[in-house]
């Protein structure tokens, strides 16, 4: 089938444009018999492509971000006669670590915020950052492996970083970090999407209700366009550009009938 036969649902230009670069991988890799892989891809577009692929039942693929909990990660597609086991042990090629190791003044004093903004002003495409793990010390970097050597010279010209120790890392090597968290309880009119994500996001429920339809809602790791999803307790809500939350508890309800949640906000 044509790859414009294909595509032709999808309505909009952006999804058009990564799931025709998906389908080159793939001829690519059927071709050539070699592995292939994109750049960083984020949840929406992992939720897209992982659809698409299996609406043209094409197995031999995998996601990888650096560890199973990655939010960002780079598909990668290989030929029939390989299986997962080979892939993984081509992870160290296709990604990389690049390690900021802060001077002692200025430990703890840097966000995740801080250390994208500084890759950003160097011209580097967010597709080619991965996550970034963030300690008191420090921060381990993902990146597609072309781009280390360009970061190893450019990151130390930043002033923010002139005194760290910048150096490059198999990812086999990456520092996890424990994730910190904090409890806190919103009330919400019913258990619907919509009303967890005007409170979590701290926007109107007409906000809310476009963040839903705009796809930036995600409920344990799928995208959700239904506002009037129900929320269950362990689910897993990520808001783009808000963060991620896990209903822990139903903790009673109010005197006008509302529901007290409480939720584990990652920080």
């Amino acid at each position: 089938m044509e790859k414009q036969e294909i595509l032709k649902e999808y309505k909009k230009q952006e999804e058009r444009i990564l799931l025709a670069q998906i389908l080159d991988k793939i001829n690519f890799t059927k071709t050539r018999n070699k592995i292939e892989n994109t750049d960083f891809l984020n949840m929406y577009e992992i939720n897209t492509v992982e659809k698409f692929l299996s609406k043209i039942n094409y197995k031999n693929y995998s996601f990888w971000g650096g560890e199973e909990l990655s939010e960002r990660k780079i598909l990668i597609t290989y030929p029939e006669n390989l299986d997962k086991s080979i892939i993984e042990k081509n992870y160290e090629n296709i990604l990389s670590i690049i390690r900021i190791e802060l001077p002692q003044e200025e430990k703890g004093k840097y966000t995740h915020r801080n250390y994208l903004g500084g890759i950003m002003k160097l011209g580097i495409e967010r597709n080619k950052i991965g996550d970034i793990l963030v300690r008191e010390e420090g921060a381990d970097i993902i990146v597609i492996k072309q781009v280390t050597k360009f970061l190893l010279q450019q990151l130390p010209t930043l002033k923010r970083f002139e005194k760290s120790k910048i150096s490059e890392h198999n990812i086999k090597e990456l520092k996890k970090v424990e994730l910190k968290t904090e409890y806190i309880k919103i009330i919400v009119p019913s258990l619907r999407l919509d009303n967890f994500v005007s409170d979590l996001a701290k926007t109107s429920r007409n906000k809310s209700t476009e963040l839903i339809k705009e796809e930036r809602i995600f409920v344990n790791g799928q995208c959700e366009t239904k506002v009037s999803k129900k929320i269950n307790i362990g689910d897993t809500i990520t808001i783009r550009g808000k963060g991620r939350f896990v209903v822990k508890e139903h903790a009673g309800i109010t005197r006008n009938n509302r529901d007290i949640i409480i939720i584990e906000k990652f920080i």
